[in-house]
């Protein structure tokens, strides 16, 4: 069980690294700038910090993918909120994403080729061919399945309250539905899928590499 928590607390470690400044700061200085000082000065201030955070990732040496993706989204979205006179539409290109993940997912899933085994094989490395066994692929089915319904639920919420054009709510709801929520999601899925890949009885990924017949001890850590 030791092995499992310090798999997971891993794992949720990474996932809080990097990311999560740049996807909160650049819409904060928005928010907060479009309100005190108008729009223009608002998509000004959240260009201005995802440079920044660019630059900061740059000087440390660490992986600038993200930031850089990051920086390009927030000058579509400021420059979308600043044409169209309207501070909502800066979340616009968001909740397209969000509307093009619920697709993927649910997607993902009636094509028999579930999205957190895709995810899990990138992640980890694990062969691909492992995952898309049916004494495996079944657990990463269901979680994808949970992650389909989460998503859609995440997208009506943006969704309504990105109609009332409430901005300060709708940054606080991306917010929280962000970072933290994946967080949960994640630590949800892993121990689900670690028991769920027992219950099936499938090799490990190393009795998979090796080609052992069964019975499998299975996959006791990772998912």
């Amino acid at each position: 069980m030791t092995s499992i928590k310090d798999d997971l607390f891993s794992e949720l470690r990474m996932l809080a690294q990097g990311k999560t400044l740049d996807a909160i700061f650049p819409a904060l200085g928005f928010v907060l700038f479009q309100r005190l000082w108008g729009l223009q000065e608002g998509a000004l201030v959240a260009v201005v910090l995802a440079v920044l955070l660019f630059g900061y990732r740059v000087v440390r040496k660490e992986k600038k993918v993200y930031a850089l993706f990051g920086v390009l989204g927030v000058v579509v979205s400021a420059f979308i909120s600043y044409t169209s006179g309207a501070p909502e539409t800066f979340f616009l290109p968001r909740l397209l994403t969000s509307f093009s993940m619920v697709l993927l997912s649910f997607g993902s899933v009636f094509l028999g080729r579930p999205l957190a085994a895709y995810l899990s094989h990138i992640s980890r490395g694990w062969p691909l061919a492992w995952f898309f066994r049916e004494d495996v692929k079944p657990a990463y089915r269901e979680v994808t399945l949970v992650w389909s319904l989460l998503l859609l639920v995440r997208f009506l919420l943006q969704m309504a309250i990105y109609q009332g054009g409430r901005v300060s709510e709708i940054f606080f709801l991306n917010f929280l539905l962000g970072t933290p929520a994946t967080l949960l999601v994640l630590m949800g899925s892993y121990l689900y899928g670690v028991k769920r890949l027992h219950s099936l009885k499938g090799p490990s990924v190393e009795e998979f590499q090796s080609g052992k017949k069964p019975p499998y001890v299975g996959q006791r850590k990772g998912f």
